[in-house]
């Protein structure tokens, strides 16, 4: 028998339909349970006995395992000292203040109690000005003995921490205000190298000793070394006039000297661009090129000259502030030094007179001691 709803007007009704099946129970095949059941023996078999990655992963396991156990045994057991530790020293103060309690009550137990109140002289009790001195003399004493060793100590200190600061100061300062004077004595130096440098060139390169007359030294100066220009249009002039046919009138006159060095070079250095193909070189192109690299080589001669000169200055400028610092340092622990030598002898004066006071009020109250003895016999 089944139920089947059959929606009717949107209405859902129940209908009971017989339906006649010709399936017979009696006939019908049955399921065959299969039944899988475990040896008693398979029952302990590990499954990853034979895995490898499986016994990796529990060594892993295990040795993690074994560390932070190690770890945190070593943990208690330091925990366990600091503990013991404390406890022993709860328990050495405990029996120390025994010691101490039971000490105290011995010595109290055997004091002598027959002391009457009226064998105290009343004058003990009064304060006198050497008391009060001496108290005064303890106290003074006992401050400046204190104050004496941290004045030392704190001068040393400030002393230190104010050196490096004050010498940086003064070395920027100093520096600050020589800075026209050393870049003057740099430019200076560096002129006169680069001077140097420019004739020497032209006396090696164009074997030149003199140019219009007067000497290389005379003419190339710190002022003139640098204008490429002149340096040219002098070389040139003399080696035109010493080295270069030139009309006088109608007539052709001078040409090559071979006698003379300037113009073996000048013409060994014209001669072969000359005779390449037709391709030629002027001369005066090449005592230009050659002056320019003269004039570049000096201004590097120049500067290199200017920085050494500039570094020494400085240097020298270092080491003068430098000294004047170490002077006023050493000029303020000699001050300290005073300080605390007075410091320690006004505290010997008052120590010495804290004694000689307490030396005289032992003594009188030995005197009244003893006469009060000699009143109760």
């Amino acid at each position: 028998m089944k139920v089947h709803y059959i929606n009717i007007l949107l209405f859902a009704l129940p209908l009971n339909i017989l339906v006649n099946t010709h399936k017979k129970p009696h006939t019908t095949p049955r399921h065959t349970e299969t039944t899988r059941l475990l040896c008693e023996c398979d029952l302990y078999i590990p499954n990853y006995d034979n895995d490898p990655q499986m016994k990796e992963v529990m060594q892993q396991f295990e040795d993690r395992t074994t560390q932070r156990f190690e770890e945190y045994e070593e943990r208690m057991n330091h925990k366990r000292q600091k503990c013991k530790d404390r406890c022993d020293k709860e328990i050495q103060k405990i029996i120390l203040k025994d010691k101490l309690e039971k000490q105290m009550a011995e010595q109290f137990a055997t004091l002598d109690t027959d002391i009457q109140s009226d064998a105290i002289p009343t004058c003990i009790c009064e304060k006198s000005i050497a008391d009060k001195v001496e108290k005064d003399c303890l106290r003074c004493g006992y401050g400046l003995g204190t104050v004496a060793p941290t004045v030392g100590l704190l001068g040393t200190v400030a002393v230190h921490a104010w050196k490096p600061a004050a010498l940086k100061a003064t070395i920027a300062a100093a520096l600050k205000l020589n800075t026209t004077e050393i870049s003057a004595a740099a430019k200076t130096a560096g002129d006169a190298v680069g001077a140097a440098k420019v004739i020497k060139l032209i006396q090696s390169t164009f074997k030149i000793q003199n140019i219009s007359g007067q000497s290389l030294g005379s003419y190339i100066t710190t002022n003139t070394y640098t204008d490429v220009t002149s340096i040219y249009e002098a070389v040139y002039e003399q080696i035109q006039w010493t080295c270069l046919p030139r009309l006088d009138g109608y007539l052709l006159v001078g040409g090559a000297n071979p006698n003379d060095p300037m113009c073996s070079v000048v013409w060994g250095k014209i001669v072969p661009g000359l005779v390449g193909q037709g391709k030629g070189v002027s001369y005066n192109e090449v005592i230009q090129k050659t002056a320019e690299t003269i004039v570049s080589d000096a201004k590097t001669t120049a500067v290199v000259k200017a920085a050494k000169v500039t570094s020494v200055k400085k240097a020298a400028v270092e080491t003068t502030q430098k000294g004047v610092i170490d002077a006023a340092s050493i000029e303020l622990y000699n001050a300290i030094g005073y300080s605390v030598l007075a410091i320690i002898i006004i505290v010997l004066i008052m120590v010495i007179i804290y004694l000689i006071l307490r030396y005289r009020r032992k003594k009188k109250m030995k005197k009244k001691l003893q006469y009060i003895k000699l009143l109760e016999e």
